[in-house]
């Protein structure tokens, strides 16, 4: 019982994360001054549905680094604000989470840790762009997805500058959006 509530836990910190790895990654961005220590999460803190949420990890709450205390608060707060329905899609992202290999699943990290690294206007261009891939129907999705996986590294930066230069003129107008770019801008990739 204690694994299937921190599979779901970490399905639960995965959730959002999944669909945002499609973008190429570009350079990283020039190193920020180095964070204060974080602050450790005391477990008489948390709700009682949060301490219900985290249970099996009760009995070694203090021997837990900080960060992973907040990230567990974090997690199990999401938790109780989803819906039932969100919460089975949240356990089967992270079925589909499990079932990849280590190599996978790091990429899948770093891309996400450059996503929370961008400013929340690219983080919401990315965003938005993955809503509009949603809306396409299911063979459009597919044909973009197979021409993203065919593409060379530079025509896939290509598109994602394209992107890039579309979004920062406004979306949609005659020189911005996806079709200003030769070929559309890269669809989010499932793993």
């Amino acid at each position: 019982m204690n694994n299937i509530r921190r599979s779901l836990l970490l399905g639960v910190l995965l959730i959002a994360a999944a669909p945002l790895f499609a973008q190429e990654t570009p350079p990283p961005a020039p190193a920020a001054a180095p964070a204060a220590p974080a602050a450790p999460v005391n477990w008489a803190s948390l709700s009682p549905q949060q301490q219900k949420v985290l249970s099996g990890f009760g009995d070694k709450w203090n021997t837990l680094p900080p960060e992973r205390q907040q990230a567990l608060a974090r997690g199990s707060e999401r938790w109780l604000g989803m819906s039932p329905e969100q919460r089975t899609q949240a356990q089967d992202r992270f079925s589909r989470w499990r079932s990849l290999p280590p190599d996978q699943r790091q990429d899948l990290r770093n891309r996400w840790q450059h996503f929370q690294s961008l400013p929340p206007n690219q983080r919401e261009a990315v965003r938005e762009n993955f809503r509009r891939f949603q809306q396409l129907p299911p063979e459009r999705q597919q044909m973009l997805r197979e021409r993203w996986r065919n593409a060379s590294p530079a025509q896939r930066q290509q598109w994602v500058d394209a992107a890039r230069a579309g979004h920062m003129r406004g979306l949609g107008g005659p020189h911005g959006g996806p079709h200003a770019a030769p070929h559309p801008p890269p669809p989010p990739q499932r793993h």
